[in-house]
């Protein structure tokens, strides 16, 4: 007896539905806890902790609502076959514009404009309530309407750019794979995801934002002090303006081999006022190179392969959170550790991050692990030290 395909995809994707809001359900009850950790009493103000409990409620509130109109959304595109007949009515599309319809390659590209444009329409309204009522409400965003909706169209161009010799490509290894389908496909989304890594800092993202070289002084001698001593071959350094959009606040770095640049944002550069609390930041950044840390991009197929899909996003988050332990206790054998706390319990405070979390939510969910848990990592890390 055939099992029927669709229904038990449906089927599975209601139980991940139902097993995620339980979590979800549990950290909004952590949420609404009305007192700090006891880590974090004396270490976190009253008020900050009222603020980032209200946008970690607010932000909960909205996450429910959104997650059940995209399961219904979902649900009923693959169970009423919604996708095929849209397959059927792209293709009947091309002719009207006097293309061919048996042309693989066009007929892929039409249905998944016809996807794009759909997804745009749907998450818009999402999009704008999250960023002009939630952000807005609790002080974060900084984007105007007219910014909002140039990134988005500067989105849909860099798809129309670029999504369709990607598509080409993956249409025709599946063509003329053979029996090396999955080796080729695998090959040709390694060195695709290296080269978006290397273009998408130097070509894509000063689209959005702007990057000025950090300018001399004090902090910019520290950092570089820093990566030299750790062999770090540091030949840029910048700070992007993420103020124009949001207030939130982070550092990373980017680059391959001996071309590395870090990247600092200047809402942290305005928020941390002592510059060895930034440099701790950066020698955590530093300890995931220094510990050869790697992030692995998985890409799947949505809907096809969802049990593989949560598996691998759990698997990573368990690694991820392993890697952030281990680059923070870096930072403290460097001697940052005094450092290191109150930045990132500035970011906290600043970024109205959550301070009550649930257990079994953050380690399903969280690719970073609580606040509490790093200070006291941090702290049993710096006696070891001692």
């Amino acid at each position: 007896m055939a099992i029927p395909y669709m229904e038990t995809v449906v089927g599975f994707m209601i139980v991940m539905y139902i097993f995620e809001t339980y979590l979800d359900m549990r950290q909004h009850s952590a949420l609404k806890l009305p007192s700090l950790p006891k880590t974090l009493v004396g270490v976190i103000s009253q008020e900050k902790f009222e603020k980032s409990r209200a946008y970690s409620l607010d932000k909960s509130h909205f996450h429910f609502v959104h997650e059940f109109v995209t399961i219904l959304m979902d649900s009923a595109m693959l169970f009423f076959g919604i996708l095929p007949w849209f397959w059927k009515l792209s293709g009947g599309f091309l002719p009207m514009v006097g293309l061919d319809p048996e042309n693989e390659i066009l007929h892929t590209l039409s249905f998944l404009a016809g996807v794009m444009i759909w997804s745009q329409i749907t998450d818009l309204p999402f999009s704008l309530y999250s960023t002009f009522v939630i952000e807005t409400r609790h002080g974060f965003n900084k984007q105007t309407i007219w910014m909002f909706i140039r990134d988005m169209f500067k989105g849909i161009l860099l798809s129309v750019v670029l999504a369709p010799p990607i598509v080409a490509a993956i249409i025709v290894i599946v063509q003329k794979g053979g029996p090396y389908l999955a080796i080729y496909l695998w090959a040709f989304m390694f060195i695709l995801s290296l080269v978006m890594m290397t273009i998408y800092p130097v070509l894509i993202a000063p689209l959005f934002n702007k990057f000025t070289p950090l300018p001399d002084g004090d902090l910019r001698e520290k950092i570089e002090k820093l990566a030299s001593s750790l062999k770090f071959p540091l030949t840029k350094l910048f700070v992007v303006d993420g103020s124009t959009r949001s207030s939130h606040s982070n550092a990373y770095m980017y680059g391959f081999f001996k071309n590395k640049r870090i990247v600092l944002y200047d809402t942290l550069i305005q928020q941390c006022k002592n510059e060895d609390e930034i440099v701790a930041v950066i020698a955590h950044e530093l300890g995931h190179w220094k510990l050869n840390h790697t992030t692995y991009s998985f890409i799947a197929v949505q809907h096809t392969v969802i049990p593989l899909q949560h598996l691998v996003s759990f698997g990573l988050n368990l690694v991820s959170r392993a890697f952030e332990f281990q680059a923070d206790a870096f930072a403290v054998k460097l001697g940052y550790a005094k450092d290191l706390r109150p930045a990132l319990v500035k970011l906290q405070e600043e970024n109205l991050s959550a301070m009550n979390t649930d257990p079994l939510y953050s380690a399903y969910h969280y690719s970073h692990p609580p606040l509490v848990e790093r200070l006291r990592a941090i702290d049993g890390q710096d006696k070891k030290t001692d």
